[in-house]
This record gives structure tokens, C-alpha cells and sequence, in this order.
């Protein structure tokens, strides 16, 4: 069986070959007939989750709220919220999910990376893109049809961030001649960066690059092909395994044996179908699942109690 590397406690917690574990999208919380959430409850949830024994919550980085998007995610600033939540948890593993590079200097998103690393001990995993509202875009002057070479640059800017005075020339975000240093560095052997879809790049860039790749939900056959590809690229050239993850929505029904019907970029079902599909998914080489609950209609401590019960002895004790 090929490894993962060991990068830091969060990662080495959620990611392990050839098994799915369980997270959740924060907020925890249904919000289906509006584009913002009301953040209600949203502290002990999180502690609920991390009680009930969830390997993760994965906050989002929405910088301006675009209503034509359709969701305003947890509309707290990703890097504040996760510091908030990393002084009242202490085991669950915090995610970002993801942040778009191209709108933030890499040396801020560096350093609150890396500061956040260190204040969790080692729990926090980020996930980066491109970004995909161009909306945004001409409200902070930044060029759109750049961004791919952007979130190359800053990319590499932030992997560069974790060495000693590092030296960095042709960076569009910024030059370093070795006389200045960026603190703090991670916990960890470095920042573990998960890449979110393409991000502007080749397949063959994503599986070179990141500590793992976070795609969209597609149908199983589509979903294999997407991971047996990219793992083929990884382990062309490198001698460890990458995880892969992804985000479901998932609205949980009362009735056990609900058959399962599309709802966007997930599920309405009831427990039986859900594992079934999850197992499913582990089967394809899928080793993370956050789970959205925008959509759910039953009670959410409920439905994360029953999901815990059902979902997380399966998987995470199997």
C-alpha cells in the first residue's frame, strides 16, 4: 500500500490510504431559500462535530458576497473564524476550503497559514484555487484573465514562505533576495495545500504540486476516471500516494430506505442508500467526504448524531 506523506496532525488525521473519513462544511446549518446563512448555533455545532468524533470542518473564503453565486458561505473571514475555532476545539482538524489566490497577497495568506498551523499544533489543512467569481475580480483592480499565472506565483511564493530567508526573483506578487524572513513557519514539515479543481492548470500541475487534490462531486464512473488519472500523474514521478476529497450535500431523510434523488452537487436519501454510496466512493480511491447540510430539512444536531452513529463507526473505526 502507498503512503501519504506526514505533513501535520490535521492531515495525517483525515487522509490515510485507501479509507474515507467524514467531514462537515461549516456553517452547519440549513439555508436552502437564501444565499446567507444565519450562523446560528454555529460555535456548538462545531463542537458537537468535534465531540461526536468528525475529522473536519472546512470553512470557505468568499471575499465579497456575489447574490447571483448563490451562497455566501460562512461570510466570516476564513483565517479569524478558524483562529476563533482553534481556541475552542482542540482535536478536530480545521480546513479552508479553499482560498482563492489570485485575490490575496500570498505573504498574508503565508503568514496567517502558518500562524494557524502553529496555534492548532498542527490541525490545519488549506485548500487553494483560482477563484471563480469574476465579480469580484474589478471590485479589488485585479485582472481576471490572469489569474491562472497568478495562482502559480502565489503558490509558489507561499511554498517558499516556509523556508529560512528565502530568495525569490520573477514573482509577480514579489522579490526576496535571502535579507528577509517570513514567521512564523508551520508546525508541521510544511502548510499542506490542497489543490481545488484545476485551478487554471494542468492535470499533470495539480498532481505534481499539491498535497492532494479537492474536486466536485460527479457520477462514480466520471469520478474514477477524474482520480484514477491524476494518481497515475502522482505517482509517475513521485514515490508517495496524494488523498483526494470532496464536498456533498447531503439531505438526510428520516425514512432509512428513501431512495436517493439528485439535489445539487449531492443527495436527498436516507441512511441506507448514503453508506452504500460512500462506500462506493472509498472504493473509487475517494478519502475525504465534507458533507454540506445546506439543504437538509430535519433537525441538524439530529442528523449530525445520526450520521455519526451510521456513518463514522462504519468508516473511521472500520
Amino acid at each position: 500500500m502507498q503512503e501519504f506523506e506526514s505533513i501535520n496532525n490535521g492531515y495525517n488525521s483525515v487522509f490515510i490510504p485507501n479509507r474515507l473519513t467524514i467531514g462537515l462544511v461549516v456553517p452547519i446549518e440549513e439555508y436552502a431559500n437564501s444565499t446567507t446563512p444565519l450562523m446560528l448555533r454555529h460555535l456548538e455545532r462545531v463542537k458537537l462535530a468535534e465531540q461526536l468524533g468528525y475529522k473536519a470542518v472546512w470553512v470557505r473564503d468568499v471575499p465579497m458576497h456575489v447574490p447571483t453565486f448563490g451562497d455566501a458561505g460562512q461570510t466570516y473571514d476564513p483565517f479569524v473564524y478558524l483562529g476563533y475555532l482553534a481556541a475552542q476545539t482542540t482535536q478536530i482538524t480545521l480546513g479552508i476550503a479553499s482560498i482563492a489566490l489570485p485575490l490575496h497577497h500570498p505573504l498574508h495568506v503565508a503568514k496567517s497559514a502558518a500562524t494557524l498551523d502553529q496555534l492548532t499544533h498542527g490541525r490545519f489543512i488549506m485548500g487553494v484555487a483560482s477563484g471563480d467569481r469574476y465579480e469580484e475580480y474589478p471590485g479589488m483592480n485585479i485582472d481576471y484573465a490572469s489569474r491562472g499565472a497568478s495562482f502559480r506565483d502565489a503558490y509558489q511564493y507561499i511554498r517558499n514562505a516556509t523556508l529560512d530567508y528565502p530568495i525569490m526573483d520573477k514573482n509577480m506578487h514579489g522579490v526576496m533576495d535571502g535579507n528577509l524572513d517570513i514567521l512564523p513557519k508551520p508546525y508541521g514539515t510544511k502548510i499542506p495545500i490542497l489543490i481545488t479543481g484545476h485551478s487554471q492548470q494542468s492535470t499533470e500541475w495539480v498532481a505534481a504540486n499539491g498535497d492532494g487534490w479537492m474536486y466536485y462531486p460527479r457520477n462514480l464512473y466520471m469520478q474514477s476516471h477524474n482520480i484514477s488519472e491524476w494518481r497515475a500523474l502522482v505517482l509517475k514521478d513521485q514515490n508517495i500516494d496524494k488523498p483526494f476529497l470532496q464536498p456533498l450535500y447531503v439531505d438526510l431523510q428520516e425514512d432509512d430506505d428513501y431512495k436517493p434523488v439528485g439535489i445539487h452537487l449531492g443527495i436527498r436519501t436516507g441512511m441506507h442508500y448514503l453508506v452504500e454510496y460512500l462506500s462506493q466512493l472509498q472504493s473509487i480511491g475517494v478519502n475525504h467526504v465534507a458533507i454540506n447540510l445546506r439543504f437538509n430539512t430535519a433537525n441538524i444536531e439530529k442528523t449530525l448524531e445520526k450520521l455519526s452513529k451510521n456513518l463514522l463507526e462504519k468508516f473511521h473505526d472500520s
